[in-house]
């Protein structure tokens, strides 16, 4: 296969996972399929295609971790403001603490969100300048 193309069908791989701004799943299955295209025309498509494919399962692990470790605080803030359990009537008045730990659960959040964004867009170029880029703090889900 020619290097250029080679290069560009790399790229593509990477910046596929903006699929999931299209559809549910998309920034894991569209990597996933054009890996699987792709993956016998050479062995640097095979290795871009497994990085892209484990980075962005790595990416929705954390963001499920994430969230799941949020849900008890949310929780807690909630059923903290309920005044009385006779009348189920609830406060929704809250204090500056739990106004602060949304703010700084929704600080790391979006701060999680643009680095994936970011680490796509890098691992995009790289690969479209023939580089073999490695994403980090990626599990290797494939091998």
């Amino acid at each position: 296969m020619r290097q250029n193309n080679q290069n560009t069908n790399a790229f593509l791989i990477h910046i596929s996972a903006f699929a999931g701004f299209i559809f549910p799943f998309g920034h894991i299955i569209t990597p996933l399929i054009a890996w699987q295209t792709l993956k016998e025309r050479s062995p640097f498509l095979d290795e871009q295609g497994k990085e892209a494919v484990n980075f962005n399962l790595s990416y929705t692990l954390y963001s499920f971790i994430l969230t799941v470790a949020f849900i008890p605080f949310a929780f807690g803030t909630f059923f903290r403001n309920i005044d009385n359990f006779d009348n189920f009537h609830i406060n929704f008045d809250f204090n500056t603490n739990s106004f602060l730990g949304f703010i700084g659960f929704g600080t790391v959040t979006g701060i999680i969100y643009l680095v994936g964004i970011a680490l796509v867009i890098i691992a995009s170029i790289k690969a479209k300048e023939g580089e073999n880029y490695k994403y980090p703090f990626t599990i290797k889900f494939i091998k």
